[in-house]
C-alpha cells in the first residue's frame, strides 16, 4: 500500500497553518515568516508531484525505454520558486526594517500613518 496523498496533505496543512499566521500576525517579521510557510507548502505540493515510484534521474543515457524517470519540468519549476521566495523574502524584510525605522515599531495597524 503506497501513502501517495501524503505529501498533498503535509502540503495542505503547512499551506493551512502559514494563512492563519498571515491573517492573524500583528508583527511583520512574524508575517514573513508565515508568508515562508506557505512558500514550503509549494515545495511539499512539487515534490508530490514530481515524485514517481522507482523513478530515476531524467538523464536519459543509461536509461531503457520503458523506464521510469522523474519529471524535470517540476524540478525546474522548484528552483525557479526557490529563487522566486529568496528575493521576495529579502524585500519584504528590507520594507518591514524601513518601516521600523521611520515609526519605531513592526505593528501592520500602525503603516495607516504612511496612507496618502
Amino acid at each position: 500500500m503506497t501513502l501517495w496523498f501524503v505529501p498533498y496533505l503535509v502540503a495542505a496543512w503547512l499551506f493551512g497553518w502559514g494563512l492563519y499566521g498571515i491573517v492573524s500576525s500583528r508583527n511583520l517579521v512574524h508575517l514573513v515568516l508565515c508568508l515562508a510557510l506557505l512558500q514550503t507548502a509549494t515545495y511539499v505540493l512539487l515534490m508530490g508531484i514530481g515524485w514517481r515510484a522507482g523513478g530515476v534521474a531524467p538523464v536519459l543515457v543509461g536509461t531503457h525505454p520503458g523506464q521510469s524517470v522523474v519529471d524535470p519540468i517540476v524540478q525546474a519549476l522548484m528552483l525557479t520558486d526557490i529563487v522566486v521566495e529568496a528575493t521576495v523574502m529579502a524585500l519584504l524584510l528590507a520594507m518591514a526594517v524601513q518601516l521600523y525605522e521611520r515609526l519605531g515599531t513592526v505593528d501592520p495597524a500602525c503603516m495607516r500613518v504612511l496612507r496618502g
